[in-house]
């Protein structure tokens, strides 16, 4: 079998090629993160792909596809990898792990290997001297690759355990002393491992991430699509500097163990600003640590990207539309709330409207619109900021949380004067929070006057698109769930289920979408207000007047295909 010379990577780096103006192309950086880029790699004498990926400016996939795509050489998958050694008696150690390439297999009297650069001058010639065999190199992810060399041929420890072995032992009574905790987490060994623990997780798009301590172990996880998912975790004995780097990091006191304490760090990573919420509360081993990942940029403020539309958009445009009031959204927290009121802003933000917000925290900037951050040791708390905007003459106000009844009689005053009043509840539906605004003293007939509409809204996961497998419905549950209603006439009901492949790290879901009821103010609505009805009685004539519950607006996602049975029923009261 022949082979050419791009197919066995003799050929070195391909004469014209830059791999800044590809990845600038496919928008995976910028042009001033590039300019940066060329300026230190020129300096340094590095290949410019080198300097991207020290530097963070993009993940170690985009580079290895990019690399894939200049050179013609294909990309492989974890999943490509061998299980077993190949030719570990040839092709020393110490070179696969210096030069990242891992053999994967011999077919034909040719040996094929992953390289993480294939660029890289006399590599293929290297390689083929120490095997003994022509060789066909392929692209793969460096992190990958690390781990399977170490797998297959090391001590068996992967990015996180080498990293770990470079670690000081920590005794336990110098965990009081504070110049000796700062010392631990400023060494490089501490760094690397917090930037691993945030890269992986802005790498597995999660939005949070929990890191506690134990007695003998500490857990790491990531929340993924909202469920939580353990992952690789450092050892135990690292505990206190792994916790007191991330507290230096966001600005906090790394003496103070026994009071929460709350920061905020902003960061790079793979070339994506990335504003991270750090709150830590003291526990029986240590500090609970957790930072919630806020991507400015990736975040789209758009009802139907959320997963909103049909009836329920119809709706929440006709109470958004309106010249004054009150629009609530409703939910647990983790639900979306703040998502998609940020989305009505930004539905509402023209040059003929002033619009101002009081939030705790600010967790997007919305350009054009005026947001205050309260600051409760200051007594800058939501009451005295909402007294504080009504005098500045704006048309919307947004309060991130009713938090107490001075607060929600200060929005219910603004939205009687002319104003409208966005803001956000924790109850379980649409319906209670009718009763729980009564429940913290609001006026019935100021509630009938002032509420436009109540949104109450859930977060579901949404299948993997490359995955997703449709499947048949026994007639008895399709009876049950009414599936018939949300189908053309004379279709069969079918519902779908959560597969999983590489694309989705094998859990069949990528992404999360809305589920949402819209509870309109009728005339019918406010007589049922004013004689203080409970929650059923309000959801009744809600679904009487055509509003789509959230289990309901589940149910027509589950046959369209956008998520499964399962995990409707995991976030939504059936009924």
């Amino acid at each position: 079998m022949a082979l050419s010379p791009t197919e066995t990577g003799l050929q070195g780096p391909v004469a014209g090629a830059d791999i800044g103006d590809l990845l600038l192309e496919q928008g995976k950086i910028d042009s001033a993160d590039l300019a940066r880029a060329r300026r230190l790699a020129e300096d340094a004498g590095d290949p410019l792909h080198v300097l991207l990926s020290r530097l963070g400016l993009v993940s170690e996939r985009d580079l290895a596809a990019a690399l894939s795509e200049l050179t013609g050489l294909p990309l492989v998958q974890a999943a490509d990898f061998p299980d077993v050694p190949i030719l570990e008696d040839r092709i020393a150690f110490r070179f696969m792990k210096e030069n990242r390439v891992l053999p994967l297999n011999l077919q034909d009297g040719i040996l094929v290997a992953a390289v993480a650069d294939p660029q890289r001058p006399y590599l293929g010639a290297a390689l083929q001297a120490a095997a003994g065999y022509p060789v066909a190199l392929r692209v793969g992810v460096a992190a990958e690759i690390d781990d399977a060399i170490e797998h297959l041929y090391g001590e068996g420890r992967s990015a996180m355990g080498e990293i770990a072995g470079g670690l000081e032992e920590v005794e336990s009574g110098d965990e009081d002393d504070v110049e000796h905790l700062k010392d631990l987490a400023s060494e490089a060994p501490v760094i690397r491992m917090v930037n691993l623990i945030i890269q992986r997780a802005v790498e597995s798009r999660a939005s949070d991430i929990h890191v506690e301590p134990f007695e003998n172990r500490l857990k790491v996880r990531y929340r993924i699509d909202g469920v939580l998912r353990e992952v690789e975790a450092p050892p135990a004995r690292s505990s206190a500097a792994l916790i007191s780097r991330i507290k230096i990091m966001a600005k906090l006191n790394i003496a103070e163990r026994r009071l929460p304490q709350d920061g905020r760090i902003g960061v790079r990573i793979q070339g994506r600003e990335l504003d991270l919420r750090v709150s830590s509360v003291p526990t029986l081993y240590g500090e609970s640590v957790v930072i919630r990942l806020l991507d400015k940029e990736s975040i789209k403020f758009d009802f139907a990207a959320l997963g909103y539309d049909g009836v329920t958009i119809e709706r929440l445009r006709h109470i958004l539309d309106m010249p004054h009031g009150i629009v609530i959204v409703t939910g647990p927290t983790g639900s979306g709330k703040s998502t998609t009121l940020y989305t009505a802003l930004h539905r509402l933000n023209t040059a003929e409207r002033k619009i101002m917000t009081v939030e705790d925290p600010v967790e997007y900037q919305l350009d054009g619109i005026n947001q205050i951050q309260v600051k409760p040791q200051i007594g800058l708390n939501f009451a005295n900021a909402l007294r504080a905007i009504v005098r500045q003459d704006p048309d919307v106000i947004m309060v991130g949380e009713m938090r107490d009844a001075e607060t929600v009689r200060i929005a219910v005053q603004s939205a009687l004067t002319g104003h409208l009043v966005l803001s956000t509840l924790h109850t379980n539906d649409a319906a209670g929070a009718v009763t729980r605004l009564l429940d913290m003293g609001v006026e019935d007939y100021l509630l009938t006057s002032t509420i436009n509409g109540i949104v109450g809204q859930r977060l579901v996961r949404r299948l993997c698109e490359h995955c997703k497998a449709p499947k048949a419905v026994l007639p008895e549950l399709a009876d049950e769930l009414g599936l018939a209603r949300y189908l053309p006439p004379g279709t069969e009901p079918r519902l779908y289920e959560a597969r999983g492949c590489e694309r989705c790290a094998d859990t069949g879901y990528r992404g999360r979408l809305a589920l949402a009821e819209v509870l309109l103010m009728s005339n019918e609505m406010r007589a049922l207000v004013m004689r203080h009805a409970d929650a059923t009685e309000l959801q009744q004539q809600a679904e009487a007047q055509g509003m789509q519950t959230m289990y309901q607006e589940g149910l027509r996602k589950c046959v369209a295909g956008l998520t499964t049975l399962d995990d409707v029923l995991r976030v939504c009261v059936h009924g």
